[in-house]
């Protein structure tokens, strides 16, 4: 079977790309990322507000309201960290819902799931 899609390289460079986590209650949402995982909060959009831009580090996360919003069981990002134990016992801590406990896999990643207020699962991995 033939692709509809051309295989060619392309001379494009990527820049960025950051998730868009739809949520309930951005309020709520914005003072999880920012007040258990240490975001900082750099723009937002909308009156009410309906959108935010948040930023920690290398990483950017896009919170979009969406007041029907009801959670999947897929994992809606993926963040990599140096040191998933320790991330792991500070959302412990704070009483975050964990979805997959810490764990050594075998595709490299020392990794785990957590759950945001929404229910947004993000997956979490160190390299080993």
């Amino acid at each position: 079977m033939q692709s509809a899609f051309q295989r060619q390289p392309h001379a494009v460079c990527f820049g960025r790309m950051a998730p868009t986590v739809s949520v309930s209650n951005i309020e709520r949402a914005v003072d999880f990322y920012t007040g258990v995982l240490g975001f900082s909060k750099v723009f937002e959009n909308g009156r009410p507000v309906g959108f935010v831009i948040l930023e920690k580090d290398a990483c950017e996360l896009h919170l979009s309201l969406f007041k029907g919003h009801k959670a999947t069981g897929q994992n809606v990002a993926h963040l990599m960290v140096q040191d998933a134990a320790a991330l792991y016992r500070h959302l412990e801590g704070n009483k975050v819902k964990i979805i997959k406990a810490l764990r050594d896999s075998n595709f490299g990643l020392r990794c785990f799931v957590f759950a945001d207020p929404d229910g947004n699962r993000i997956d979490v991995g160190e390299d080993l």
